[in-house]
């Protein structure tokens, strides 16, 4: 066993173990181990016989560092064979929920087929747990591998019944390069669905070959109708004089040089015969370039409304119900550029979740050409106040009080919730221990930085037998903010703020961790204006390490085998997948190290698990209890806080300790079974191994 403990200043950090076994050192021989700045990180390695020098780097590039534990340790073959299984489990995506049999037979019957020794065979399988983001597989190989396999099970499960609804695309034209617009005809004309009509407006196009194509397609498929436009009227217009004709039940938004997957249709009658109630489906995309080569696969959330709110997820390809098109008016003029999105918002108004389905395959390929909005969001500046104009009018008629303004990126928007009045108060709890100097810098950050006035804070004391921390906490009640109270049992921290509960006085609750550092004036009004929301039940902060990475943006579930943090060790710079990290958001779940709920959530759902969830999950099973009763969890990228992560608990790493954390995590499994791999925030092609949105 490998164990190594560093303090170092970089972003994130890899450190790898180099073997000689007679020839010098090369990447043929090296086990690399992914470190957690300041805490001890783990693995097992294997030193074959005529290992001659063993080299240890800890970094990967130039940077500042300090080795406060490093060895190596001799394992018996049974406990480690065990421990490889074990990770297998929990961080491989090919062995999610199997027993350690079924793992042990599989490894076998696949190191049989690859022709290898058992042992090398599950030894790369283990590696590939600690292979970081930049070396993990293309999108390429993904395509090759995961989307053609799924094509043919497809082909093979459907049968390709052609006794769907009539599918009426729509396409607006003007002026598209003739090659872009025979694609995007082909792509059309190619379906393994046939039952579709092809809607076609063009827009006054004033380039020859444009009628030349439509007319020459028209002519050779009765399903493809045209009619051309006068004079120019841009794409509300035009997509309106394409709804005229339609005459299927469904209608699809396709633009004019872009493409559909060839099971695209047959995907969405697929969708619609398994989901009666569906009025507007959407599926995954990705871009595809002037010579055809695909990339930048978005692999979406369910219905996540909050996000629509703040960008237009859904995009292509989607689908809609005729009936409620025509009845919202269609195709709004005035928000060219944002017209879909527009469309949505207003469709929307009038549908309940159960007839919003996302179909989680790339059915829509999205043209990147220069000067064109999937090239680059600021390419068309006119999009985003389109997309604003929208938002704004969508809060005004249906939000009261709400408003809208730009977001942090291109053609993105925060919705600003108004806060009650009066002001509800916010109890705010925090459990500690000791360590007084991390407490104080917490509680006098929020006293001084927090904007928000209405707030307590409950330090919730946790058997503190230091004499400068009972000091602080007899001198910091001197503020009437501030309360002290005592927990004089062994730390249960689901225990400690439940009973912190009892003493609060506030309408909302917040759970603080006593290692949490504001950083914005306005964290703690941006989550209140979110969980006075009544369909909110927990709301989430976004937290940084000290130097700058994230530590949390979200909790996604089955991450690990029970839930892992969301962009975990990004730049605090950085957008996130497809500007999550911007983003406010649904998510099924927030860490409590920085939570704020209603106290009538809290109460209705029975607070936090003690019995089964002392430490660990316990935030995640509260969230997962406030979502079955009917709420969302949201998290915003707008209440910025560090958290120098269990500075006082510490870490998991006595065997005490990781028993419990066992005996947590198999908890969570038994108590939320399959929920915990189908969250409705990630998407079921996205890795279930990492915190980075990498493909599965």
């Amino acid at each position: 066993m490998l164990e190594v403990a560093l303090q170092h200043n970089q972003p994130s950090v890899v450190t790898k173990l180099y073997l000689d076994c007679g020839k010098g050192f090369s990447e043929e021989h090296v086990y690399s181990l992914p470190i957690k700045n300041g805490r001890v990180s783990k693995r097992l390695v294997f030193l074959p016989f005529g290992v001659k020098k063993i080299r240890l780097d800890p970094l990967e590039s130039e940077g500042e560092f300090n080795i406060r534990h490093a060895r190596l340790i001799w394992l018996t073959s049974a406990f480690a064979e065990e421990r490889l299984l074990h990770r297998l489990i929990n961080m491989h995506y090919r062995f999610r929920e199997q027993d350690l049999k079924c793992v042990r037979r599989e490894i076998k019957a696949s190191a049989k087929e690859k022709g290898c020794p058992v042992r090398d065979h599950a030894l790369q399988l283990y590696n590939q747990t600690f292979i970081k983001r930049p070396t993990r597989r293309g999108y390429q190989d993904w395509i090759e591998c995961e989307e053609q396999n799924h094509h043919q099970q497809f082909a093979l499960l459907s049968q390709q019944s052609q006794s769907g609804p009539l599918i009426s695309i729509l396409l607006p034209v003007y002026n598209t390069p003739e090659i872009f617009l025979r694609e995007c005809l082909d792509s059309v004309i190619t379906q393994r669905y046939q039952n579709w009509q092809l809607c076609i407006a063009d827009d006054g196009s004033d380039k020859s070959h444009v009628r030349q194509v439509l007319d020459s397609y028209a002519a050779k498929d009765n399903r493809i109708t045209v009619c051309y436009r006068e004079e120019n009227g841009h794409i509300s217009a035009a997509s309106n004089s394409a709804l005229e004709l339609v005459t299927g039940r469904y209608i699809a938004l396709l633009d004019h040089d872009d493409c559909l997957s060839e099971f695209a249709l047959s995907r969405v009658v697929d969708a619609l015969n398994k989901n009666s109630a569906a009025r507007l489906l959407y599926s995954d995309e990705d871009k595809i370039d002037a010579d055809g080569f695909r990339f930048d696969p978005h692999f979406k959330p369910e219905w996540n409304y909050d996000l629509l709110l703040a960008q237009n997820y859904i995009a292509h390809l989607s689908v809609l119900d005729t009936d409620l098109v025509r009845g919202v008016g269609g195709f709004k003029t005035g928000v060219e550029g944002s017209q879909d999105h527009d469309l949505l918002l207003r469709c929307i108004a009038h549908l309940s979740p159960d007839e919003i389905v996302h179909i989680p395959h790339i059915l829509y390929h999205w043209r990147s050409i220069e000067g064109s909005t999937a090239s680059a969001a600021n390419e068309k500046d006119y999009t985003s106040e389109a997309g604003l104009k929208a938002v704004s009018e969508y809060c005004r008629q249906y939000h009261p009080g709400a408003s809208a303004e730009p977001g942090i990126v291109p053609n993105t928007y925060k919705v600003c919730w108004p806060v009650p009045e009066p002001a509800p108060l916010v109890s705010l709890l925090i459990p500690t221990r000791d360590n007084v100097e991390v407490l104080r810098c917490c509680v006098d950050a929020i006293l001084q930085l927090t904007d928000y006035k209405s707030f307590e804070i409950i330090i919730l004391n946790n058997q503190s037998s230091c004499e400068e921390t009972l000091e602080y906490l007899e001198r910091i009640t001197t503020d009437p903010r501030v309360t002290v109270v005592n927990w004089d049992y062994p730390f249960n921290y689901s225990s400690i703020n439940n009973f912190g509960v009892t003493k609060a006085r506030g309408s909302v609750i917040g759970l603080l961790n006593n290692d949490i550092e504001p950083i914005n004036p306005g964290w703690l009004t941006e989550m209140v204006s979110l969980v006075c929301r009544s369909d909110v039940g927990c709301v989430g902060a976004k937290l940084y390490y000290p130097n700058e990475t994230i530590q949390h943006a979200g909790v996604i579930l089955g991450i690990g085998g029970v839930a892992g943090h969301s962009h975990k060790y990004y730049e605090r710079h950085e957008h996130g997948y497809f500007s999550r990290l911007r983003l406010v958001q649904e998510l099924s779940a927030v860490t409590g190290a920085c939570l704020l709920i209603r106290r009538s959530v809290y109460e209705e759902v029975g607070g936090l698990n003690e019995a089964n969830l002392a430490v660990a999950f316990n935030d995640v099973d509260l969230c997962l209890k406030v979502r079955a009763a009917g709420y969302k969890n949201i998290w915003t990228p707008y209440a910025e806080l560090y958290h120098h992560e269990s500075v006082s608990r510490g870490a998991d790493d006595s065997a005490k300790k990781r028993k419990r954390a066992k005996r947590e995590a198999e908890y969570m499994r038994k108590q939320w079974g399959e929920q915990l791999y189908q969250d409705p925030a990630y998407n079921p092609n996205l890795t279930l191994v990492h915190e980075d949105f990498s493909l599965r």
